[in-house]
């Protein structure tokens, strides 16, 4: 099971109370190293942990009771053994391999092919007359060979094979000390295993409980027993050892054993946590629950490779770093409160807090920087203590009630104003004080004992004054926390302000308030969040102090800066700590690694750093004190590990894992194309490290610097990548480069085979278009043939249509003259009739005219046969009839065409039609239908509003257009 990366186990410190549980021979020099937890609720596994290993990619293995539990300095991992056994003992070797055993069980984890973690158990090695039934509870591991220890028989693995090595009774534990094995056999004493076999040890028949064997010096031995302490062996003969620890280990039980730093033995016990001794015996430090442990029960230690020491605890897991130049002392009840100030005077160490002033026994003659402390509250302290300041060995404190003279456990009053932030000598008149208040400045001198004593206020200025400087021209310098910075000029007599000028940002400050003042080396300057700035007293502005800054980085927006030794200086931005250098002009050393587990630890305003001797320092923080000793050293390699590749993913599904350990190239599917890589430092320690990365192929520069353990890269293009990690630790100390290859393959469409289809689906589409096209030529040619007959076609259709309009055209030619000879025709038989009919009204009237030889007119009676005849010559029915055929013929059924456009027309209005439409004159149609003139003009009119014309439009054309 996976944790977060989130080192939240509870820092176990020292107590300051620890005096009535520590084990009375450690008296007043025990000491509290700093102890990492790593609890249950952060590796999400079980509460024992019986072993603990380093792989040699510095990866922690613990030997847990579900099972083999790993840690790469970020992240947690649960891998679970066959049938769910206990992990009683982990071992790793420098190929890769861990090996764990546990009941019934023997085997190693390995990372494949693929990278994933996965056991090989060698349980079927082990011959048959021998089969395990017990728990594996040690392993040791050589280069050729590996050991796994039960309580009934050793286990050799070697070669791929399995050698069984049986002592005469149970054996208790196997250990191995100067590369010689040693074990107990139960009433029969400690044995050596040599090749494959067991060999008593001379002397050791009395011994019983062994639970460690550790060198002391070339051929000389420590062995520890349960509950008879420990004795030393010179290879001949076994005695006690009596040093400050042996009761201690007696009573509380002794469980096992380490060498740390080669200088160190650390013993566990199952009652009452660690005890750690150097050489000659003595107590370094004590380690239990009521200073940092999670727990009295210590199953196992392990010293990896940096020397920090490992205990397996009954519940969890800790780590303790022995080689520190901090020691801490934390108030875990609460007793004290928030501690603003700190300091040591004549065998006393004051911690001042917002409960008051507490004090308790310093050995000032201990050569050694960790004691214990029984801290009591000074009475009449009660309150805030702001300042403890050291002037002329007179203790001073600065208290919200007022300021005190400290004398031992007893506080003299010596002002009444209150809140006493700061004190300090002024520079202008070195036998005087100056302190910043709640109201403005106070003075203080001596009094004829050389007790400093209240002089008198500086009247003129009340306002809250947190930090006081004098520069060089005698100026005093305030800064108020909320209304800016003021510059002072005090009276002659130091007894007034005779000016004060306030100074913001019309002057050249970054800003109007939280501006600190402080003096550094012989110049006084101006802090903020935006750097350092400097007062230019000709312009009467302020200005970026850029070389400081540039120089001091990040801390050049440092909240407030602490005298140190000689021209050092603790420069301290909101939390984090530098130590500057300033001894070589032009130059500056700053050193801010050592210092980082101080980060966020400090009261932020109120930091503060007392100087014990040129190299011990006393640190405030929130709840307690460090003692800063610069004497030691941490043996700390000069170059980081190297960055660990923990898991490659598809980052739209992370469960989709690629590759669990990434020492290997892979391939990844272009759909999987957004690649998620997880990636770790197997640093041990209290400062977080940071990771920058370049992907090649990707990326155009590094990354920034980030405390993130993963990265994702979204919708890669196929082709070949480099990942290149690499982290730091305190901003100075870089790892070497990590990197990991791989590959996106190409998408379906773009791989190989995909290549050769395509290749073959061209020569496809080649012999298809060849084919194609060949059969398009015939189409082509086909259709050429068939265009030219089609033309050939079209042009005798054309010539056949030619031919017949000419024929159309003779013929319509020869109508054309036929009508034209009709219309003569039918124009020649209407005149025929008209002059006919005229011949006969001629005839009519001149008969009419005609006389007897007695010249006398004929009577009507003669002449009506004369007139009948006459009459029907000048009927006008045949004339007509023939006159309509005539007419028919000549303008193709004219009369129907005039008849269905206007179906009231009679026959005589017809008749009428067709005389205009010959273009007849009146005289002409009254002849034709044997009316007069004026009958023919009655017609006319009323034919026209038959048509429906308008007055305008003329009849005869009218008719003629039908």
């Amino acid at each position: 099971m996976r944790a977060k990366n989130k080192i939240c186990g509870v820092l176990g410190w020292a107590l300051l109370f620890c005096a009535l549980t520590v084990w009375p021979l450690l008296g007043r020099s025990s000491s509290f190293p700093f102890v990492q937890n790593y609890s249950k609720l952060l590796y999400q596994a079980g509460n024992q942990n019986w072993s603990i290993s380093q792989g040699k990619d510095r990866v922690m293995y613990y030997g847990n009771s579900e099972g083999l539990l790993a840690y790469d300095g970020q992240s947690w991992q649960t891998y679970p053994m066959p049938n769910k056994v206990i992990v009683r003992a982990v071992a790793a070797d420098q190929t890769g391999r861990v090996y764990a055993g546990g009941f019934g069980e023997l085997g190693y984890w390995q990372h494949n092919e693929q990278g994933k973690f996965v056991y090989h158990s060698l349980t079927a090695l082990v011959p048959q007359k021998n089969v395990l039934k017990d728990e594996i509870w040690k392993i040791h591991v050589e280069e050729n060979r590996v050991l796994f220890q039960s309580f009934s028989a050793i286990y050799i693995y070697e070669q791929g094979k399995i050698k069984v090595v049986k002592g005469p009774n149970t054996l208790l534990f196997l250990f191995k000390a100067h590369n010689r094995y040693f074990v107990e056999v139960l009433s029969k004493g400690l044995y050596e295993l040599k090749e494959d076999s067991l060999h008593p040890v001379a002397a050791s028949s009395a011994l019983t409980g062994i639970h460690s064997v550790l060198p002391l010096a070339e051929g000389q031995y420590v062995i520890g027993t349960a509950k008879n302490g420990l004795f030393l062996y010179d290879g001949k003969t076994v005695s006690p050892w009596q040093n400050q620890a042996n009761d201690y280990l007696k009573t509380n039980q002794l469980n096992n054993g380490v060498l740390l730093q080669n200088k160190y033995l650390v013993y566990g016990t199952i009652l009452n946590g660690l005890v750690i001794l150097d050489r000659a015996g003595n107590i370094v430090h004590l380690v239990n629950k009521s200073i940092g442990l999670q727990n009295n029960t210590v199953l196992n230690l392990f010293a990896d490779q940096d020397q920090n020491l490992w205990a397996g605890l009954d519940n969890g897991i800790d780590r303790i770093e022995v080689n520190s130049p901090f020691y801490f002392y934390f108030d875990k009840t609460g007793k004290f409160g928030t501690v603003y100030s700190s300091i040591i005077h004549k065998g006393k160490i004051y911690l001042g807090t917002n409960q008051g002033l507490f004090y308790s026994e310093w050995l000032s003659g201990s050569t050694r920087p960790y004691q214990s402390f029984d801290f009591k509250i000074i009475e009449g302290s009660q309150g805030q203590v702001w300042d403890l300041a050291l002037l002329d060995d007179q203790l001073l404190c600065g208290h919200n009630d007022g300021t005190f003279r400290v004398e031992g456990n007893t506080l003299v009053k010596i002002s009444d104003f209150k809140g006493g932030w700061t004190i300090k000598r002024l520079p202008s008149h070195p036998n005087l004080l100056i302190q910043g208040t709640y109201n403005g400045l106070v003075l203080y001198r001596k009094d004829p004992q050389g007790n400093w004593v209240f002089s008198h206020q500086v009247k003129g200025f009340d306002e809250p004054s947190r930090c006081v400087e004098q520069d060089n021209s005698g100026h005093i310098w305030v800064s108020h926390a909320y209304k800016g910075l003021y510059r002072l000029a005090l009276s002659s007599d130091l007894t007034s302000v005779t000016s004060s000028k306030h100074y913001a940002k019309a002057h050249g400050l970054p800003k109007d308030y939280q501006i600190n003042v402080f003096r550094l080396d012989s110049r006084i300057v101006f802090s903020s969040d935006a750097g350092f700035h400097v007062y230019d007293e000709i312009s009467d502005r302020f200005s970026k102090y850029t070389q400081l800054n540039k120089k001091l980085g990040s801390f050049a927006s440092s909240n407030r800066i602490i005298r140190a030794a000689d021209d050092r200086y603790w420069f301290i931005n909101h939390g984090k700590v530098a130590l500057v250098n300033l001894s070589r002009p032009g130059t500056m050393e700053m050193s801010s690694s050592p210092f980082s587990m101080l980060n966020g630890r400090m009261v932020q305003y109120y930091e503060n750093i007392s100087r014990i001797s040129n190299s011990i320092y006393l640190i405030s923080i929130d709840d307690g004190f460090v003692v800063y000793n610069t004497d030691v050293q941490p043996q700390r390699k000069k170059t980081l590990p190297q960055v660990l590749i923990r898991k490659v993913y598809n980052s739209q599904d992370e469960a989709d894992i690629f590759q669990e350990h990434g020492n290997r190239s892979l391939e990844i599917p272009f759909r999987k194309n957004s690649v998620g890589i997880a990636y770790s430092l197997p640093y041990f320690g209290q400062t977080k490290p940071q990771f920058r990365y370049f992907l090649e192929g990707y990326s155009q520069k590094w990354s920034d610097w980030s405390s993130a353990t993963h990265k994702e890269f979204v919708n890669l293009r196929q082709g070949d990548y480099k990942l290149l990690v690499k982290a730091r630790i305190d901003l100075d100390t870089e790892s070497p480069v990590t990197e990991l290859a791989f590959t996106i393959a190409p998408p379906w469409y773009a791989t190989m085979w995909a290549m050769v289809g395509y290749v073959l689906a061209g020569i496809l589409l080649l012999l298809l278009f060849r084919h194609l096209y060949r059969q398009k030529l015939q189409r082509d040619k086909e259709r050429i043939r068939l265009k030219l007959e089609k033309e050939k076609e079209e042009y005798l259709r054309q010539e056949a249509i030619i031919n017949e309009q000419k024929l159309i055209k003779f013929r319509n030619e020869q109508l054309q003259s036929e009508l034209a000879s009709k219309s003569r025709e039918l124009a020649n038989s209407a005149l025929n009739i008209v002059s006919k009919n005229e011949l006969l009204i001629n005839i009519r009237e001149e008969i009419l005219q005609l006389k007897d030889q007695s010249g006398k007119k004929l009577g009507d009676d003669q002449l009506k046969r004369i007139q009948k005849v006459i009459k029907d010559g000048m009927t006008e029915d045949y004339d007509w009839n023939l006159f309509e055929s005539s007419f028919n013929e000549a303008h193709e059924n004219y009369f129907k065409k005039l008849k269905c456009r206007h179906g009231d027309l009679t026959p005589n209005d017809l008749k009428l039609c067709a005389y205009l439409r010959m273009n007849m004159n009146s005289k002409e149609i009254a002849s034709l239908l044997n009316i007069t003139l004026r009958g023919v003009e009655i017609r006319r009119y009323r034919l026209r509003k038959k048509l429906n014309l308008d007055h305008e439009r003329n009849l005869v054309e009218f008719l003629m257009e039908v």
